[in-house]
């Protein structure tokens, strides 16, 4: 192609050095061309490289500082929690709150009843007798309800059992007493029923049917098969199952002469009972 072109000028005949020296300047012009697109992908490659070393770099002055944060902070609450120890102590809702903020840095006073959280407020002592106090309610109440008793229910007692010159309790701190309760096995839990919780001590295994019909019958204090046919829209099957079940597990009381049909009232939730104390030999006439 190159020596036609040159062909057509006038006067003028192109030697073969004159091709080959064209043809070669060609060549050379492509290997430069390539040369720089290869350098070019290195020296991002290198840029690349160096702003992942420099993320990097940044990514670990951020932990230190922040490390650095968590520790000041950490004093300042050792510190707040030194001056204010009585009224950590006795004052419930300045419990919670001081709870809370021990929550934001990952501290938990109660994780042990030694250590400093444990000699310096006591805390981790506190709420270990809150237990041992739980457990005495719960035990003494199981031949009424079963092992299902309301939050409701439980802190008044409690208070009742601590007496006038006691350390005063919250509902806070009793939750968060049963939550360690629960290093004991599968005996202590919570389910939430209308806006509040029944407290369940004993190992019965409540699902969440169970749970459904719980949270059914926390308004009138009983349940019938009917109800939870048409509230839930079970089988009578289903319904009976569960029904069955919380008699056996003593969860629940049967009766049989109710007009209509069948009334299964759950002690834990019948506000008449728990306004006074029932004896095992009443509990026993009233279960089936």
């Amino acid at each position: 192609m190159l020596t036609r072109t040159v062909e057509k000028i006038p006067c003028y005949k192109p030697t073969r050095s004159l091709v080959f020296s064209l043809l070669l300047g060609q060549d050379i012009n492509k290997m430069h061309r390539r040369g720089v697109g290869a350098g070019a992908i290195a020296k991002k490659k290198l840029a690349e490289a160096k702003y992942k070393e420099r993320g990097t770099v940044l990514a670990e002055d951020q932990i230190v500082q922040m490390s650095k944060q968590l520790e000041t902070f950490k004093s300042h609450l050792e510190e707040f929690a030194s001056k204010h120890k009585q009224e950590i102590r006795k004052n419930p809702q300045f419990r919670v709150q001081f709870q809370e903020m021990c929550a934001t840095i990952g501290v938990d006073p109660l994780a042990s009843g030694k250590g400093f959280w444990s000699e310096m407020l006591g805390v981790g002592d506190f709420y270990y007798e809150l237990g041992v106090q739980i457990i005495e309610v719960c035990l003494a109440l199981k031949h009424r309800n079963g092992g299902l008793i309301t939050l409701d229910e439980l802190h008044q007692r409690v208070l009742k059992g601590r007496g006038k010159y006691a350390q005063d309790v919250s509902q806070d701190d009793l939750v968060r007493a049963i939550k360690k309760l629960k290093v004991m096995g599968n005996g202590f839990g919570m389910i939430p029923v209308g806006g509040s919780y029944l407290v369940q001590s004993v190992p019965a295994e409540l699902n969440m049917d169970h749970t459904v019909v719980l949270q059914l019958a926390e308004k009138k204090g009983y349940v019938t098969v009917s109800e939870i046919k048409d509230s839930l829209k079970w089988e009578k099957e289903r319904a009976c199952h569960v029904l069955d079940h919380l008699l056996k597990e003593g969860l629940a009381w049967l009766d049989s002469q109710a007009a209509g049909e069948a009334q299964y009232w759950l002690p834990a939730l019948f506000s008449e009972l728990t306004s006074r104390d029932v004896t095992p030999e009443e509990a026993n006439q009233m279960t089936p």
